[in-house]
Protein backbone atom coordinates (compact mmCIF):
# COMPACT_ATOMS: atom_id res chain seq x y z
CA UNK A 1 0.00 0.00 0.00
CA UNK A 2 2.78 2.33 0.88
CA UNK A 3 4.49 1.55 -2.65
CA UNK A 4 1.38 1.73 -5.22
CA UNK A 5 3.88 1.04 -8.29
CA UNK A 6 5.04 -1.96 -6.81
CA UNK A 7 1.41 -3.36 -6.16
CA UNK A 8 0.63 -2.76 -9.60
CA UNK A 9 4.10 -4.36 -10.84
CA UNK A 10 2.99 -7.73 -8.55
CA UNK A 11 -0.70 -7.22 -10.28
CA UNK A 12 0.45 -7.80 -13.78
CA UNK A 13 2.88 -10.48 -12.81
CA UNK A 14 -0.17 -12.27 -10.88
CA UNK A 15 -2.26 -11.69 -14.66
CA UNK A 16 0.60 -13.14 -16.27
CA UNK A 17 1.15 -16.15 -14.01
CA UNK A 18 -2.74 -16.60 -14.15
CA UNK A 19 -4.47 -14.69 -16.97
CA UNK A 20 -7.30 -13.05 -14.16
CA UNK A 21 -7.65 -9.64 -16.15
CA UNK A 22 -9.38 -8.14 -13.83
CA UNK A 23 -5.60 -7.63 -11.91
CA UNK A 24 -4.58 -5.68 -14.75
CA UNK A 25 -7.48 -3.41 -14.17
CA UNK A 26 -6.72 -3.14 -11.05
CA UNK A 27 -3.18 -1.87 -11.96
CA UNK A 28 -4.86 0.23 -14.82
CA UNK A 29 -7.10 1.84 -12.10
CA UNK A 30 -3.36 2.33 -9.32
CA UNK A 31 -2.06 4.31 -12.08
CA UNK A 32 -5.57 6.16 -13.71
CA UNK A 33 -6.11 7.47 -9.86
CA UNK A 34 -2.62 8.59 -9.70
CA UNK A 35 -1.30 6.55 -6.41
CA UNK A 36 2.23 6.37 -7.62
CA UNK A 37 2.38 10.03 -7.38
CA UNK A 38 -0.77 10.72 -4.37
CA UNK A 39 -0.37 7.79 -1.86
CA UNK A 40 3.13 6.89 -1.84
CA UNK A 41 5.04 7.06 1.40
CA UNK A 42 8.83 6.28 1.05
CA UNK A 43 10.55 3.85 3.16
CA UNK A 44 14.12 3.20 3.76
CA UNK A 45 16.17 0.40 2.67
CA UNK A 46 17.78 -1.36 5.75
CA UNK A 47 19.72 -4.74 6.64
CA UNK A 48 17.05 -6.81 5.59
CA UNK A 49 14.78 -4.58 3.24
CA UNK A 50 12.43 -2.25 3.86
CA UNK A 51 11.56 -1.06 8.07
CA UNK A 52 10.18 0.97 9.63
CA UNK A 53 9.59 0.68 13.62
CA UNK A 54 6.37 -0.23 13.98
CA UNK A 55 6.07 0.10 18.19
CA UNK A 56 4.68 3.38 18.69
CA UNK A 57 1.71 3.17 16.37
CA UNK A 58 1.25 -0.29 17.45
CA UNK A 59 1.15 0.93 21.16
CA UNK A 60 -1.66 2.69 20.95
CA UNK A 61 -3.84 0.19 18.94
CA UNK A 62 -2.66 -2.25 21.39
CA UNK A 63 -3.47 0.06 24.51
CA UNK A 64 -6.69 0.25 23.08
CA UNK A 65 -6.67 -3.47 23.03
CA UNK A 66 -7.92 -3.23 18.94
CA UNK A 67 -4.86 -5.29 18.41
CA UNK A 68 -2.90 -8.12 19.99
CA UNK A 69 0.83 -8.89 18.96
CA UNK A 70 1.94 -12.56 18.69
CA UNK A 71 5.75 -13.59 18.45
CA UNK A 72 7.32 -16.64 17.47
CA UNK A 73 10.09 -18.01 18.48
CA UNK A 74 12.10 -17.62 22.14
CA UNK A 75 12.99 -13.51 23.12
CA UNK A 76 15.99 -12.63 21.47
CA UNK A 77 15.40 -14.57 18.60
CA UNK A 78 11.80 -13.80 17.42
CA UNK A 79 11.07 -15.12 13.79
CA UNK A 80 8.02 -13.51 13.02
CA UNK A 81 5.04 -11.05 14.63
CA UNK A 82 1.59 -12.02 14.13
CA UNK A 83 -0.65 -8.91 14.46
CA UNK A 84 -4.49 -10.24 15.21
CA UNK A 85 -7.11 -7.59 14.99
CA UNK A 86 -9.58 -8.15 18.24
CA UNK A 87 -13.42 -8.00 18.02
CA UNK A 88 -13.27 -4.25 19.73
CA UNK A 89 -10.60 -3.40 17.12
CA UNK A 90 -13.03 -4.83 14.44
CA UNK A 91 -15.90 -3.55 15.53
CA UNK A 92 -13.87 0.07 16.01
CA UNK A 93 -13.17 -0.52 11.87
CA UNK A 94 -16.31 -0.26 10.87
CA UNK A 95 -17.80 2.77 13.05
CA UNK A 96 -14.16 4.38 11.41
CA UNK A 97 -15.12 2.87 7.87
CA UNK A 98 -18.94 4.26 8.46
CA UNK A 99 -18.18 7.84 10.28
CA UNK A 100 -14.76 8.52 7.01
CA UNK A 101 -15.95 6.51 4.12
CA UNK A 102 -12.57 7.73 2.65
CA UNK A 103 -10.80 4.78 4.43
CA UNK A 104 -12.57 2.61 2.36
CA UNK A 105 -9.10 3.08 0.04
CA UNK A 106 -7.27 1.20 2.73
CA UNK A 107 -9.59 -1.40 3.10
CA UNK A 108 -9.83 -2.14 -0.39
CA UNK A 109 -6.30 -1.91 -0.81
CA UNK A 110 -5.37 -4.44 2.00
CA UNK A 111 -7.78 -6.43 0.51
CA UNK A 112 -5.17 -6.47 -2.70
CA UNK A 113 -2.61 -7.11 -0.46
CA UNK A 114 -3.99 -10.08 0.70
CA UNK A 115 -4.86 -11.38 -2.22
CA UNK A 116 -1.29 -11.19 -3.65
CA UNK A 117 0.38 -11.93 -0.58
CA UNK A 118 -1.97 -15.17 -0.30
CA UNK A 119 -0.40 -17.55 2.06
CA UNK A 120 3.76 -16.35 1.81
CA UNK A 121 5.33 -15.17 4.99
CA UNK A 122 7.18 -11.55 5.27
CA UNK A 123 10.66 -13.66 4.11
CA UNK A 124 9.08 -14.71 1.08
CA UNK A 125 7.50 -11.54 0.50
CA UNK A 126 11.23 -9.81 0.96
CA UNK A 127 12.17 -12.01 -1.23
CA UNK A 128 9.48 -11.07 -4.18
CA UNK A 129 10.51 -7.26 -3.40
CA UNK A 130 14.55 -7.93 -3.96
CA UNK A 131 13.30 -9.35 -7.86
CA UNK A 132 12.87 -5.54 -8.55
CA UNK A 133 16.65 -4.17 -9.49
CA UNK A 134 15.79 -0.54 -7.83
CA UNK A 135 14.98 -1.92 -4.54
CA UNK A 136 17.86 -4.52 -4.58
CA UNK A 137 20.30 -1.74 -5.91
CA UNK A 138 18.87 0.88 -3.17
CA UNK A 139 22.05 1.23 -0.68
CA UNK A 140 21.66 1.26 3.09
CA UNK A 141 19.68 4.06 4.61
CA UNK A 142 18.12 5.45 1.64
CA UNK A 143 14.99 5.86 0.19
CA UNK A 144 14.11 2.70 -2.00
CA UNK A 145 13.42 4.21 -5.54
CA UNK A 146 9.72 3.94 -7.44
CA UNK A 147 9.45 1.83 -10.10
CA UNK A 148 6.37 3.59 -11.39
CA UNK A 149 7.59 4.58 -14.90
CA UNK A 150 9.00 0.85 -15.50
CA UNK A 151 5.67 -0.56 -14.48
CA UNK A 152 3.42 1.90 -16.51
CA UNK A 153 5.77 0.53 -19.20
CA UNK A 154 4.55 -2.83 -18.68
CA UNK A 155 0.96 -2.10 -17.90
CA UNK A 156 0.69 -0.05 -21.59
CA UNK A 157 2.31 -3.30 -23.15
CA UNK A 158 0.21 -5.44 -21.51
CA UNK A 159 -3.25 -3.31 -22.26
CA UNK A 160 -1.41 -3.43 -26.46
CA UNK A 161 -1.71 -6.93 -26.16
CA UNK A 162 -5.06 -7.67 -24.98
CA UNK A 163 -6.17 -5.32 -27.35
CA UNK A 164 -4.82 -7.23 -30.16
Amino acid sequence: MRNPDYLANELLTEFEAGGDRTLVHLAQRIFDDREPDLRRLPMIRYHFGAFEPLDNALSILRAADLIRIRRQGVPGQVREHIYLLTAKGRAAMVSLAGAAPELAWYQARAAIVARIAGDQGGKALKDRQYLQQEYAGTELNHIIAPITDRVRGRLSAILGSLAE
